[in-house]
């Protein structure tokens, strides 16, 4: 059997937080920041402006004002198991905004946008026209583009990142709001 060089479990438990920890800090995602005001010529990708959002969750069930579970995504099935479990929102459940219970597998700042370029294994026909980075991010048919990509979000002078990883809330179809300057429609 071999030897640990740690003291206990507690000693490396300690010491995977303290990976963790170090890892995420080299996450250095590449996101678009504008740096002035918005003109009236847009920009390649223009940030929206008074959005309303929901709040939701890897692993999440649905009730309530929540009609669709999160256990799963639009682009993973498993959703719940690759991220490495149930993702609390409550505060009391997190150390420095990462699950305490669990060292996630995939990267605990993720958002949804309401448009899923793929539907039944193939892109939808407007992608390739309306997905500014298409041509780009292409590999393979029914690979998603939109999947994993970097968003900016603004609250007054802050501004965080997350990575799409999900579709919604209440539709999947809305390119003119993502890709383009219509206003996010109402919930069905």
């Amino acid at each position: 059997m071999a030897q640990s060089p740690y003291e206990s479990a507690a000693d490396f438990a300690k010491y995977a937080r303290k990976l963790r920890e170090q890892a995420l800090l080299k996450v250095e995602p590449q996101v678009f920041v504008p740096t002035a005001s918005r003109t009236g010529t847009a920009t390649r990708y223009p940030w929206k402006a008074n959005i309303v959002t929901t709040v939701f969750w890897v692993g999440e069930q649905a009730g309530g004002n929540n009609p669709v579970p999160n256990y799963k995504s639009c682009w993973d099935a498993n959703w719940t198991s690759n991220y490495g479990g149930f993702d609390t929102p409550e505060p009391s459940s997190r150390r420095n905004y990462i699950p305490a219970s669990f060292t996630p597998r995939q990267n605990p700042f993720y958002c949804a946008l309401p448009y899923n370029d793929v539907t039944h294994g193939q892109f939808k026909p407007e992608a390739p026209l309306v997905i500014p980075w298409f041509r780009t991010a292409y590999t393979e048919p029914g690979r998603s583009v939109c999947k994993d990509r970097w968003l900016a979000i603004r609250k007054g002078g802050r501004v965080c990142y997350a990575q799409w990883e999900d579709c919604g809330p209440f539709r999947t179809d809305h390119f003119q709001y993502v890709f383009q300057n219509e206003r996010p429609k109402p919930n069905l």
